[in-house]
């Protein structure tokens, strides 16, 4: 199977989203920050898709003070990020990163659970379920602060957008390697519009939902229970 994941970059999987994902730095930013206001002591909080840990980590770091018995979980199921989450695993008490798939693991008493640019790697058909779970497992006032990238409502600004977002990566990537990834991608990266997404997660019993960063067909927004 390709490693979709791009865990084994030169430049290191972290650089390497930063580079492809314009801005992202103030997502991830954004996301750590906004934490504060769900996470609540004696809760876990759950980052979908987790990769290094980077993110979970700054988490965890940011409400040690005001939460300090939260517990901090991260759940990725691509072989190439093992190496990297144990030496983040190591670095503090209550942070664990697991090697599992999040369609069979049981999420239960979390004040927040993150995924960035995650749900659009699974199957369609299990989109929802996962959704409803995380719903399921969220504590009343909870959050789901996620990233996907999204289709364009109509093919002429989805057309601008791709474009778009090809000039920006050239700034980073030479054309082959753009190209490539583009080839290793096709049939396992299947975004949602943005309206497909709002569906599912009301769906789910959400009804509070903001988006709070985009960047070219990329979003962010927090999802209330």
């Amino acid at each position: 199977m390709p490693d979709f994941t791009f865990a084994h970059r030169a430049e290191g999987f972290d650089t390497h989203i930063e580079q492809s994902i314009r801005n992202y730095g103030s997502l991830h930013d954004d996301v750590v920050n906004m934490s504060r206001y769900f996470v609540e002591n004696d809760t876990n909080v759950y980052d979908i898709g987790c990769s290094t840990g980077k993110t979970l980590k700054a988490m965890a770091e940011q409400n040690n003070e005001f939460a300090p018995s939260a517990s901090y979980v991260g759940i990725e199921i691509a072989d190439g990020f093992v190496n990297e989450m144990r030496e983040t695993e190591a670095s503090m008490e209550n942070l664990s990163l697991l090697h599992e798939d999040i369609r069979n693991f049981d999420m239960v008493n979390a004040s927040l659970v993150t995924s960035l640019f995650t749900l659009q790697f699974m199957p369609m058909s299990d989109r929802q379920y996962v959704i409803e779970n995380i719903y399921n497992a969220l504590r009343e006032g909870g959050a789901f602060i996620f990233g996907e990238k999204t289709y364009a409502s109509d093919a002429k600004t989805q057309d601008i957008m791709t474009f778009m977002f090809y000039d920006h990566k050239r700034k980073y990537f030479d054309e082959k390697d753009i190209m490539e990834k583009e080839v290793t991608l096709r049939n396992m990266l299947k975004p949602n519009t943005w309206g497909e997404i709002q569906s599912m997660l009301y769906d789910a019993g959400f009804r509070t939902i903001q988006p709070f960063w985009q960047n070219f067909q990329f979003v962010g927004a927090v999802a209330i229970k």
